[in-house]
């Protein structure tokens, strides 16, 4: 059954996305920050970690999931180091994420040519 609450969840936020591009004429840069911060507002709301067990990857793989990163990041670190851990809590959990994006962005780049 955790496959089919995943695929409904995943799909739920695939389809908010979608909605963004097709209804409110939003450009991906603008739907991939509002899903960030949506993200965001429901992890510090506390409602994304429920979400997660619920739906398993179908939460914790689209786009929103990194926004509730650099929150449960920030505000876990704060309550054990303090305020410096808001901007340390964000780097050490997403850290692997973005070098992992710039390191393949940039072999990708490397191997493929773009026409014209």
């Amino acid at each position: 059954m955790i496959f089919v609450w995943a695929f409904l969840v995943g799909g739920a936020i695939c389809v908010l996305g979608q909605i963004c591009f097709d209804v409110f004429k939003l450009d991906p840069a603008h739907t991939m920050a509002l899903l960030v911060v949506l993200g965001a507002i429901a992890d510090g709301l506390g409602l994304y970690d429920p979400l997660i067990e619920f739906a398993g990857a179908g939460a914790s793989v689209p786009i929103t999931s990194f926004g509730n990163a650099l929150v449960h990041g920030a505000i876990t670190e704060l309550q054990t180091v303090g305020w410096i851990g808001v901007v340390s809590g964000i780097f050490k959990v997403t850290s692997a994420g973005i070098s992992s994006a710039i390191i393949f962005s940039f072999l990708a780049a490397l191997v493929v040519r773009p026409k014209g």
